[in-house]
């Protein structure tokens, strides 16, 4: 998920540093009951007013550390899960899920509200290992200007994409590097089935498909319809981005414009979800289950979208409304079970480097 510098998650497996809200090491505050260490990725955010909300009420101070991109911050917490470096693990997604749970990174902790959790989001119910926190799709989004301009239709599903009038406009992120990479790639082993998937990039690519590593690169230098991608002149009307994409151009954009610059072709989204989990070996179990407890809160709930660009999971939090004008969630994204992720993620991420990238 990206924020206000539209930094998204990516799934590199290389060691980070990590850089801590505070003075003190995570396992120092760790040690400190009076302290939950949260472990995350760079996308973590929250508004100060609410964070201190969560502190006055439930008396623990709370320290963050950012653990690089998603995927970076999974394997790191995977390589300490012995001595974990905090309490909490906010951001590991449903493309990852399946690494975190087998190889045992998280206690079981059934949150307060979990209840309250729609159905469809809910993971893990005989051990609750997992808590679900916030959704979001990954789409390609397109330049509104280019298209209006050159009187095209923006494409709105996977096989428009292949059509020849859309040749050499689209950018979308290493699978092997990127979160929304990945994402994009499950959408179309989703869409197209094991034996299709592989037929489908072959077209991409002779469409002239241009792959780089991460969404910061794709979004903000390649794709002509983002305001950095503007600045760069980029050429690219096309990109493998978010759902929440557009509200945000019109939310940082000074002065707003009245309508969102850049649109999502909802035919080609996949859903991400993103989970909390009680670390195994936490310092502060008690301060780190009350934490979990905040996440699913209303408070914190209806803080996430204009904090994070993402959606809400529980039942009647409020969504704001630049999302439901430039960005709602799509109706019918393409879904995809954690354990078929799990048995065929590393083998298509493969097979989907040495399609696309040789």
């Amino acid at each position: 998920m990206h924020t206000k510098t539209f930094v998204a998650a990516a799934v590199g497996l290389g060691l980070i540093t990590l850089s801590a809200c505070g003075s003190s090491s995570g396992a120092q505050a760790s040690g400190d009951s009076k302290t939950v260490t949260l472990v995350s990725h760079d996308s973590w955010a929250v508004s100060k007013s609410v964070l201190a909300d969560f502190e006055r009420q439930s008396g623990y101070k709370v320290r963050v550390l950012k653990s690089g991109d998603a995927g970076q911050a999974v394997n790191k917490a995977l390589l300490t899960k012995d001595n974990p470096q905090g309490d909490v693990f906010f951001g590991v997604d449903n493309t990852l899920l399946s690494r975190a749970l087998d190889n045992g990174l998280f206690q079981p902790y059934e949150a307060k509200g979990a209840d309250t959790v729609q159905p469809q989001f809910r993971v893990d119910p005989a051990k609750h290992r997992v808590t679900p926190i916030d959704y979001g799709d990954i789409c390609v989004n397109y330049d509104k200007a280019y298209f209006s301009k050159h009187k095209l239709t923006p494409p709105r599903s996977f096989d428009d994409l292949v059509k020849p009038a859309y040749k050499n406009l689209l950018v979308t992120e290493n699978a092997s590097t990127s979160s929304p990479g990945l994402g994009f790639l499950l959408g179309t082993a989703a869409q197209y089935g094991d034996d299709g998937w592989q037929g489908y990039w072959k077209k991409l690519k002779a469409n002239g498909v241009k792959v780089v590593d991460g969404w910061e690169q794709a979004y903000n230098q390649e794709f002509s319809g983002s305001a950095g991608g503007k600045k760069a002149k980029a050429d690219r009307p096309l990109v493998v981005s978010y759902a929440s994409s557009p509200p945000a151009e019109v939310v940082f954009a000074d002065p707003r414009p009245k309508t969102a610059p850049t649109g999502t072709s909802y035919g080609t989204c996949f859903r991400q979800i993103e989970y909390a989990g009680l670390l195994d070996n936490a310092r502060n179990a008690k301060g780190g289950k009350a934490f979990i407890d905040f996440l699913l809160g209303k408070e914190f709930q209806q803080d996430m979208p204009l904090n994070m660009f993402v959606y809400p999971v529980v039942e009647g939090a409020k969504v704001p409304k630049e999302f439901t004008e430039y960005g709602p969630a799509a109706k019918d994204p393409q879904t995809m079970a954690p354990t078929k992720i799990a048995a065929d993620r590393d083998q298509w991420v493969k097979s989907w480097t040495s399609l696309v990238l040789k």
